[in-house]
Formats: C-alpha cells, sequence, structure tokens
C-alpha cells in the first residue's frame, strides 16, 4: 500500500535569542517550550511533535549555537551541533532587527557543512527593519544551494508561521508517524516541570542570576489525594545568588513558585504542590556530575 503521510525532523539552527523556542510554540499552536528574552535560556535538545492527519512534523529545539565560556556551554553548543545529524530540514533562524553578525557566520557555517536542505527563517518582522531583509535575501544564506527558500515570519504574533508550516510539509519525505498522534513531545516530565521552574527564573531576575542557575527534581509523584508533588532543588553558585533567588523575606521563591505551579497545573491538568528549596554549589557549570544532573532526567512520577 502506497504510504500517503508525511513525516520528518526540523531541527531549528540559529544563534542565542533568535526566538527559535518561541518560533516553535508558534508553529505547535500552544507552549511547549520555555522563552525569555535573555540570549541561552534553552539549555538542551527537546522535540516537539505536531500531528495532523496526513503528516508529523518533529521540530527539533536547541541551545543557540555561541561561544563557550564554561563546560555548561560546551555541552549546549555539542548538543545543538549534534542535533543537525539525521534530520530531514534545517530552519536556518535570522532576525531582521540586527544585520547578521559574526554568530550568525558561525551557525551558518554549521549549517552549511551539514550539507542537509534548509528553510532561512527572517524572525522577528514585527520590529524588521527592510535594508537587513534585503541583506540577508541577497547573501550566501539564500543562494546557496541547499536553501531551499526564504520566509519572513514573526514567531511573537504569529506572523506567516502557516505558511511556514506549509513549506515545511512539501518538503517532508513519505514517511511513517514516528510518535503517537496525541504525543506533543519526547521529553519527560521531570524535565519539563524543571524547565518551567527555570524559566521564571530567568523572567524575574537578571545579570548573572539565571545564567548561574540549574534546577534538579529531587522527587515527583502523585500522591492519594491526587496532588501532584515536586520537590526542586534550585541550584546557585554563590551565597549571593541564593540571596537574590529567596528575595526579600522569601518574595522572589514565592513569586516563583508561584508562578511555575500555575504552569505545572496547565501541564499536567492537576493540582499540585511545588516544594521549592535553593543549594549554592560553586562554579556547578564546571561540574560534570550537576551538569548531568540539570540536563538529564529520567521519567517519571511516582505513584
Amino acid at each position: 500500500m502506497e504510504n500517503k503521510t508525511k513525516s520528518g525532523f526540523i531541527a531549528m539552527a540559529g544563534k542565542p535569542n533568535v526566538g527559535k523556542s518561541t518560533l516553535i510554540n508558534s508553529l505547535m499552536g500552544q507552549k511547549i517550550v520555555i522563552t525569555s528574552n535573555k540570549p541561552q535560556t534553552t539549555r538542551n535538545k527537546i522535540n516537539c511533535i505536531y500531528t495532523e492527519d496526513n503528516y508529523q512534523m518533529i521540530f527539533v529545539d536547541t541551545p543557540g549555537i555561541h561561544k563557550p565560556l564554561h563546560k555548561l556551554g560546551e555541552y549546549m553548543v555539542d548538543i545543538a551541533v549534534n542535533s543537525l545529524n539525521g534530520v530531514d530540514i534545517v530552519l536556518f533562524v535570522l532576525e531582521s532587527t540586527h544585520m547578521p553578525t559574526e554568530e550568525d557566520e558561525r551557525v551558518y557555517t554549521i549549517v552549511r557543512k551539514s550539507k542537509i536542505p534548509y528553510l532561512c527563517v527572517i524572525n522577528k518582522t514585527d520590529r524588521k527593519k527592510e535594508e537587513v531583509i534585503n541583506h540577508i535575501k541577497s547573501s550566501d544564506y539564500v543562494k546557496n544551494e541547499k536553501c531551499l527558500g526564504v520566509i519572513e515570519t514573526s514567531a511573537i504574533n504569529g506572523e506567516n508561521t502557516e505558511e511556514l508550516k506549509n513549506k515545511i510539509k512539501e518538503i517532508l519525505p513519505f514517511g511513517p508517524m514516528y510518535y503517537p498522534e496525541d504525543t506533543i513531545t519526547d521529553r519527560p516530565s521531570r524535565f519539563l516541570i524543571s524547565e518551567l521552574i527555570r524559566e521564571k527564573i530567568f523572567n524575574l531576575t537578571s545579570q548573572e542570576v539565571p545564567h548561574s542557575s540549574g534546577v534538579v527534581i529531587e522527587d515527583l509523584k502523585t500522591r492519594e489525594n491526587g496532588m501532584l508533588y515536586v520537590r526542586a532543588y534550585i541550584y546557585m553558585e554563590r551565597e549571593s545568588q541564593k540571596g537574590i533567588i529567596i528575595g526579600k523575606n522569601g518574595q522572589m521563591i514565592k513569586e516563583i513558585g508561584q508562578l511555575a505551579r500555575k504552569d505545572i497545573e496547565d501541564l499536567f491538568e492537576m493540582p499540585v504542590f511545588l516544594d521549592l528549596h535553593v543549594k549554592v554549589k560553586k562554579n556547578w557549570r564546571e561540574s560534570d556530575f550537576l551538569i548531568r544532573n540539570t540536563m538529564e532526567f529520567k521519567n517519571d512520577i511516582k505513584k
């Protein structure tokens, strides 16, 4: 029987803070991956699965490709580069607000060497500069033989995201559905919860504090009363950062907890008790053990 379904993996490639995660959420039609206006929010690979009757798109969200300053950064860049292996299409994401930078060139070099067909996506057109768009459209980014087209999008307001999905659908090969139709991500519950907590830290704190934070889910179980119990540890590198996370009279940790709990409840559709703690581990971003614990999660919820 002829296979009439189309499916494939679509990797995001771009420098930090170019809008890759926001674009994925827009394409998915719901929030799956965390976002903030700070660079290097995304630290790990996550597959987001969009399924319709006759096609399945697996969007691979990855950390921004940047020049790493520590082991955690090296780990993130390795994830981003290796995520291009075996995908069907790459979305090379640029922004329409600034001329391409050295970081964009670094990403382009990696995309070009991968020899995988790609779409050039010029994001943030809600704040676009025409001279930037014209420059990109006349550059090697678009003229490269592996470039299958250029699409201007605004992930923040959904502009042209349907056009982008239609273009991807045209390019995808015929193939099987890789995931059940009701699956939206390949990541375990502990990972998703830790990401939601970390997102609040990124959005509520500034300077080096969010980048120095890591979240480990120590306990996750459903209690007899139907409530999901979560015990999480936020790791910081210095005592002063711990003080900022806790805040005056505990107000900051309370706000982080309230906002994260609401998102966790929305995700799991059940009441949640979120038990947050803060620990200091000097230079944890250079620790292989803690990097693994904040980046790799085993499933799942204890009953």
